[in-house]
């Protein structure tokens, strides 16, 4: 007896449906992980995890802080870059900040719990923390004093033209004192919460100040990598943090060099990327020759 075309369809469609669950649901993703079982692949299927007398305390492939309960850098460890990734370094939140370097203005709401700060003022707050807390120069090119975006709004009388009749320090609220004192002769005012002062029609301007054109703190330092997994960072930022550590751990610095080194990969293939410091790695091996005092 013939089936009905209809039901004929969709037997079919259910056969179809049951032999990609198994190809595919099933033997596929048991396949790749039978693979990820080879001798040289199993560390990295499992997450590279490193352990240290049977504790896992890491990945060699996904960074973490080197902080304490507060969030503050514990100084005999060198630390990692930024991560936008969750509340940092959330593999199941793997992101970048979607921020650009057009974002320069703060948003300053009335509520604090609401307010934002800008790329430009990330920047700014993470140099000259890092320049504090390794003593080398935070300053960057259109940074304050006191760490966040050099920004001006500019009111001019006519508009775009025309003298200018205000300025607003669009990242500073009061107590901060504006960063610079005036502007073409107009004393420059601090922002007021709830104010979007380029909608109001201020001329958003950068002021680039006296800042060194090379910054002591290096870019890696103060940015979070695409993923906000990296756990590398550049020797660059872990030369400027060799000084905090030998004095922590007591160490000579030439010998905490000699370990940089060590755990200093190059370029792939000898020209792909930049040469890289595993951080987790490097304070273990730290842990281990100059143990905490």
């Amino acid at each position: 007896m013939r089936l009905p075309t209809w039901l004929a369809q969709h037997l079919a469609a259910l056969r179809a449906l049951l032999v990609f669950t198994v190809l595919l649901g099933l033997a596929y993703p048991l396949a790749m992980v039978a693979i990820g079982q080879i001798p040289g692949l199993a560390g990295k299927a499992d997450g590279s995890l490193v352990s240290v007398n049977g504790k896992t305390v890491g990945s060699s492939l996904i960074g973490q802080s080197f902080t304490d309960a507060d969030g503050n850098p514990v100084p005999r460890y060198f630390q990692s870059r930024p991560s936008a990734a969750g509340d940092g370094y959330d593999p199941t939140a793997t992101s970048a900040s979607n921020l650009g370097p057009e974002d320069i203005v703060d948003t300053i709401a009335t509520n604090p719990d609401d307010s934002t700060q800008s790329l430009l003022t990330q920047v700014c707050t993470r140099s000259k923390a890092i320049g504090a807390l390794d003593g080398v120069d935070g300053r960057r090119p259109y940074c304050t004093a006191d760490g966040v975006g050099a920004v001006l709004a500019v009111f001019r009388r006519d508009g775009l033209t025309g003298p200018v009749a205000r300025v607003v320090s669009v990242n500073q609220v009061a107590p901060a004192t504006a960063f610079v004192t005036t502007y073409e002769g107009v004393p420059v005012e601090l922002a007021q919460p709830g104010h979007d002062y380029r909608a109001e029609g201020g001329v958003i301007t950068p002021i680039r100040g006296d800042a060194p054109a090379q910054p002591a703190v290096p870019t890696d330092a103060v940015t979070a990598s695409g993923s906000g997994l990296d756990p590398h960072i550049s020797p660059a930022y872990a030369e400027i943090q060799v000084a905090r550590v030998a004095r922590e751990r007591g160490a000579d610095p030439a010998e905490i060099r000699r370990l940089l080194r060590e755990h200093t990969t190059g370029r792939a293939l000898g020209f792909m990327g930049e040469p890289a410091v595993n951080v987790l790695e490097l304070n273990l091996a730290l842990d281990k020759k100059f143990p905490p005092r």
